[in-house]
């Protein structure tokens, strides 16, 4: 998508597992002007901060025994938490608050974020940017996007 393209009122989602900007293009055209609309935060330690015990064990009918994968407790928070920007998008999609939308995440959160969206919020992704600019100030974010958007 050509940076011409970009309308006024898309809306562009900055999210990683754990950061999420949620912003709007204030301008047009070749003029972007992002507006942060929300800022999103979860706590998420290390796995290993959050397990208490070890992984299990299991043992099969014969003499052989194996250990059973120790869950990431932080990768599922990641998830949950680009599932539930997810559910924000789509209702904000039936409050008819966007058209077009731009995803910015580094490749596990987009792929999630791919997952989880509708297919009706799917399709009004204009593009997609697969990097992590979540720690960005606004102004940064929005020289970034530029510049990908220029790029195409």
């Amino acid at each position: 998508m050509p940076l011409s393209d970009l309308k006024h009122g898309t809306w562009i989602i900055a999210a990683d597992g754990a950061r999420a900007l949620l912003l709007r293009n204030d301008g047009a055209g070749r003029k972007p002007k992002f507006t942060l609309l929300r800022r999103y935060e979860q706590d998420n330690p290390a796995t290993r901060d959050q397990g208490t015990d070890r992984p299990g064990r299991t043992n099969d009918s014969t003499t052989h025994k194996s250990a059973m994968q120790e869950t990431d407790w932080h990768q599922m928070a990641e998830d949950r938490f680009v599932h539930g920007m997810a559910d924000l998008l789509l209702s904000a999609y039936n409050r008819h608050e966007f058209e077009s939308l731009i995803i910015v995440a580094p490749p596990n959160a987009l792929g999630e974020m791919r997952k989880a969206l509708p297919d009706r919020i799917r399709d009004l992704v204009v593009t997609e940017i697969n990097k992590d600019l979540t720690h960005l100030p606004v102004a940064e974010l929005q020289d970034a996007v530029t510049k990908h958007l220029e790029g195409s």
